[in-house]
Order: C-alpha cells, then structure tokens, then sequence
C-alpha cells in the first residue's frame, strides 16, 4: 500500500522529535497528525516541502518544519522534499527562476548564464539588481510546484486505492470460483 511506501523511505518521528534545532517547536512534535500517513496529510507535506524547496532563503528545511506543524501536516515528506533543491540543482533552479521573474516583470535580464561567476562576492556585487525578479519568480514557481505536488499526490494515493481494490475484487472473485459448488438437496 502507498503507506509501506512512505514509511519505508521517511525518517522516524524519533529524528524529529529529538533534533535539537527542532526543540523550540516543544509540545507540537507530538502532535500525531504530523506523524500520520494518510492522503491529505501526505499531499499536504508535499505541497508545503516543495513551496519550500523553492524559496531563496537560507534553512529552508527548518521554514518547512514550521510550516508542516502549523498546517498539521507530514513532517517527515515536507522537510524531505525541501532536499530537491540542493547544491547541485540550487544554480539552474535559482537562474530559471530570475528569469521567470524578468519575464514577469517585463524587464530585461541582468546578466546570461555564461556570465555567471558562482562566488559569494559575485552574488552579493548583483543581489540588489536581481534580488526582486528571483524573489517572484522563485514565488511564482513555488506556488506552482505546490500545487502540483499537492493534486499528484491525491491523484496517486487515489490511484494506488482503485488498484488495490481492484486487485481485490478478482482475489475474492477467484476464490469463489475456485470453491467446489455445494450439494444442496432440495428434497
């Protein structure tokens, strides 16, 4: 079922539940929606995880771990999903964002990819010219992949269910077929 899938690939609740820059959070990590594996809490913990995963702020993991308590939703998938982005994908991810909010904008792009010099100095001599057209498209782009994640993962769950149910029928089907027929004397 889609929950053995899940748990087998999320971190124990004992992870969270114990890491100390979680512990300002207190009481609220035991709350057991955050634990449960069901279709709305996990398409919720998708929906908050990739809003998250596309936000240019520094300790996204921990904005997702907020955020999944306050929504009630899966701590576990949400803070999880913020791991899309990562020192490998944050450039391209970051760079179609700038650009996505340069479209947006109506303006014209600072600088192109071949001018790209990934250095702190470099960032920050351009952060005040770029820094609006990434915020919107980095939020345009988070708002987006919530989203989807969120329907796809109603929409898997959902499908995984009609299988399974499906799958469930024919068993029974074939079990009754497979009964030897019973004498039933009607004298």
């Amino acid at each position: 079922m889609a929950k053995k899938f899940f748990k087998r690939w999320l971190p124990n609740s004992s992870l969270f539940k114990t890491h100390p820059k979680l512990q300002f959070l207190g009481t609220l990590l035991h709350q057991p929606n955050l634990w449960h594996f069901n279709r709305n809490s996990l398409s919720g913990a998708a929906a908050v995880g990739l809003f998250c995963a596309f936000l240019p702020v520094p300790m996204q993991m921990l904005v997702a771990a907020v955020l999944a308590v306050l929504f009630r939703v899966n701590l576990p998938l949400s803070v999880s999903l913020v791991w899309l982005t990562n020192p490998i994908t944050i450039p391209p991810i970051f760079y179609f964002s700038y650009r996505l909010g340069c479209f947006l904008l109506g303006t014209p792009p600072q600088f192109e990819a071949a001018g790209v010099k990934l250095s702190l100095e470099w960032i920050l001599s351009i952060l005040d010219e770029i820094w609006w057209p990434l915020l919107l498209g980095s939020l345009v782009m988070s708002v987006v992949a919530a989203i989807l994640g969120y329907f796809t993962v109603q929409f898997l769950w959902r499908l995984h269910v009609n299988q399974s149910w499906r799958l469930r029928r024919i068993r029974q089907a074939n079990k009754k077929s497979a009964l030897p027929p019973q004498n039933n004397p009607t004298s």
